[in-house]
């Protein structure tokens, strides 16, 4: 199948030199033919290959997001040069890509093997990985690799996995397994997850990232030592520019950014559990007495319950009007640039910009709502536009139809949002992958935060009814110093 460009995201050149930049503007003046380096700086351009899926690229209602993309974006932007992102649907076709006109490296979480360093040339790595034998809950576990023998399991074609099994060959020739070209690793979790599979191959870092909602596969033991992840580089050449990326990793070390961005992409999707749950009623009494008055004069100006408008805050930024995300998204509503230009907000760090144009786009998104869904679905259909875009929910409202279900009604598209993870259910639509199980969490943390409100709200007028004092909200004013960290 034929790769295809799924989008170019403009950075415009930097009029700053930072000190990787400086670094390898040294390097240039030291050579006297035009490098790989040479070639990224002259175009202006930087061009990646990668997968989309769940934890290296894929787009959402902010944009491009992804643990690959970030990291190659900042690399980008570290040049001064713009990032060109190209889409492959299998592993042999990053590789067989890479160093061709799309493909100045490639970044997928690829494990670094003695297989791969013959073909392509590898950056210094960024972390490791593990790779672990799933089997499904409720089923007896597998304790070692004889008890794989003659049993279904499944692993990603031309994978690090596959690699290991054709090494295993030697000692276990009965041992055969099932390639899956199309498929990533959360893909193969699903099956498992699902019955559809027995076992499954799996890196630890895909596992760790999903185990919250592929509850049913579970890690049964390790088949592999630890095994670097990196990026790729074209064998053929110099190597100017995998050194330029060694340096800005170990910068991106210096700094932190790169443990951040592992803690996003490779732990769980966390859900209102108890500690989130701690952390929320802990905010209701030091931050939210910050903000209700602007909430309230809001909801009056848009005819949002100003408990809803809470909620959502809540639920993007914990009511942290300095909040940013690595993806450039920032304030209390946290808007993207776009959508800030969009609703004419000029200061995302501003509450009452920031709570405005937030509550505009809602209900920009809330119009464009197919008129046959009525409330509240209707309120969830936008929320979860607002978390996921409008056009990965018309495709989730569209799969939901075709699955026999009810496209305008909440819960039937909530249960059929997580299949836009699913290649065999994304390829299908219009806009492709979407992490829609983060929708779904994004839409029940909100229902849950404003259940919660509300219920703040009756108690309050319950005690003011009866006499009794109300809970105290000193005015104050907002200082985002003391909103610096959360």
């Amino acid at each position: 199948m034929r790769p295809r460009i799924t989008g170019i995201h403009h950075t415009g050149r930097r009029a700053v030199l930072g000190p990787t930049l400086l670094y390898l503007m040294a390097l240039l003046t030291t050579s006297r033919e035009m490098s790989g380096l040479d070639a990224v700086l002259a175009r202006g351009e930087l061009r990646l290959v990668t997968r989309p899926g769940p934890i290296a690229y894929y787009e959402d209602a902010r944009g491009p997001n992804g643990f690959e993309y970030l990291l190659a974006k900042k690399f980008a932007d570290s040049l001064g040069v713009e990032l060109k992102v190209t889409t492959a649907d299998t592993l042999a076709n990053v590789y067989h890509m890479l160093g061709g006109p799309n493909a100045d490296f490639a970044a997928a979480t690829l494990s670094v093997t003695p297989y791969r360093r013959d073909h392509a040339r590898f950056s210094d790595a960024y972390g490791t990985t593990v790779q672990k034998v799933l089997y499904r809950r409720g089923t007896q576990p597998p304790a070692s690799i004889e008890e794989l023998v003659d049993r279904q399991v499944v692993v990603v074609a031309d994978s690090s996995h596959e690699e290991r099994l054709a090494d295993l060959l030697a000692d276990y020739p009965q041992l055969r397994w099932q390639r899956e070209p199309g498929a990533d690793m959360a893909d193969l979790m699903e099956m498992v997850h699902s019955g559809e599979a027995e076992f499954a191959i799996i890196d630890d870092t895909t596992y760790g990232a999903h185990q919250n909602f592929y509850h049913n596969a579970r890690a049964a033991f390790e088949i592999s030592e630890p095994q670097p992840l990196a990026w790729a580089f074209p064998r053929h050449g110099d190597d100017s520019l995998a050194r330029a990326a060694n340096a800005f990793f170990t910068t991106l070390r210096e700094s932190g950014y790169l443990d951040e961005l592992k803690i996003r992409f490779f732990t769980g999707i966390e859900d209102f559990s108890v500690s989130s749950s701690q952390v929320f009623f802990k905010l209701v009494a030091s931050r939210l007495p910050v903000f209700e008055e602007l909430f309230k004069t809001v909801a009056q100006e848009t005819a949002i319950d100003w408990h809803l408008l809470a909620a959502i805050a809540y639920q993007e930024s914990h009511w942290n009007p300095a909040a940013v995300s690595p993806t450039g998204v920032k304030g209390l509503m946290m808007l993207t640039r776009n959508t800030a230009r969009e609703v004419k907000v000029v200061d995302r760090t501003d509450p009452e910009q920031s709570l405005r144009g937030g509550a505009q786009y809602f209900l920009h998104l809330k119009k464009r709502i197919d008129e046959r869904v009525s409330e509240p679905d209707r309120t969830w259909f936008a929320l979860a536009a607002y978390n996921i875009g409008l056009g990965h929910l018309e495709d989730a409202r569209l799969l939901t139809q075709r699955l026999g279900k009810n496209p305008n009604h909440w819960q039937d598209v909530q249960e059929h949002l997580p299949l836009l993870q699913k290649r065999q259910y994304y390829r299908t639509v219009r806009y492709g992958y979407a992490r829609g199980n983060e929708a779904v969490i994004f839409v029940r943390n909100i229902r849950k935060y404003l259940r919660i409100l509300q219920w703040r709200s009756t108690e309050e007028n319950r005690r003011e009814s009866r006499d009794q004092p109300a809970l105290e909200m000193a005015p104050q004013k907002w200082d985002l110093r003391s909103f610096q960290t959360l």
